[in-house]
């Protein structure tokens, strides 16, 4: 049996509120087919992690407008039009974590996120007040599923990898998570999220 829990810890992405860069790259090609092969050919998934990992839009935008010169404006695009990325909020989850809240859990936010970007999500989304803290990759240059990050989290929230419960969409980030020492949840979905907690003895929802 290991220590009791004494915080929860989400990812943002996938967990609260889809992101799906195709979703914004729709009006430009005629079908998703086409979007995924022109987001393939960029090495998008790669790209945009160098942002969640610190590197401002502009300067991703030049580097691979360079490489890409005849899609410029299509890499322009993504940046113009980041907030269409943002698709279905899942209110499912929102009203569990406040519900948790309610409880009296702390509760926390670890996202691999553009800072810029986080900046246009904490205007839009209202619910991310009830985080007593917020560890958003890009302002410490270090992306999940490096521990770093995860240190760097533990150290910000003072607490032991094994006192929290850790809940992420992403199974790498899961697994890293579980070798430091924490409880862990691969989000699913909500019924699932839900039956988790359960077995975990988490109160309040």
């Amino acid at each position: 049996m290991g220590s009791p829990l004494t915080a929860i810890i989400f990812d943002f992405g996938n967990v609260f509120v889809n992101w799906d860069a195709r979703n914004l790259y729709k009006r430009f090609f005629p079908n998703l087919q086409a979007v995924d092969s022109f987001l393939e050919e960029i090495h998008f998934i790669e790209w945009n992690a160098h942002q969640d990992a610190g590197r401002p839009f502009q300067e991703g935008v030049a580097e691979l407008s360079a490489r890409f010169p005849h899609y410029a404006g299509l890499i322009q695009a993504y940046d113009m039009y980041w907030e269409e990325s943002l698709t279905e909020t899942l209110h499912e989850n929102i009203e569990i974590a406040k519900k948790l809240k309610d409880y009296g859990w702390p509760l926390y936010l670890l996202s691999n996120f553009s800072v810029e970007k986080f900046e246009v999500v904490k205007k839009k989304y209202d619910f991310l007040k009830i985080f007593n803290e917020m560890i958003i990759s890009g302002e410490h240059k270090l992306v999940k599923p490096d521990p770093a990050i995860f240190e760097i989290a533990l150290k910000k929230i003072r607490r032991q990898a094994t006192e929290c419960l850790f809940i992420d969409d992403s199974l790498p980030n899961i697994e890293s998570a579980r070798r430091m020492g924490f409880a862990t949840i691969h989000y699913l979905s909500p019924a699932q999220l839900k039956r988790d907690l359960y077995q975990y003895s988490i109160k309040g929802i």
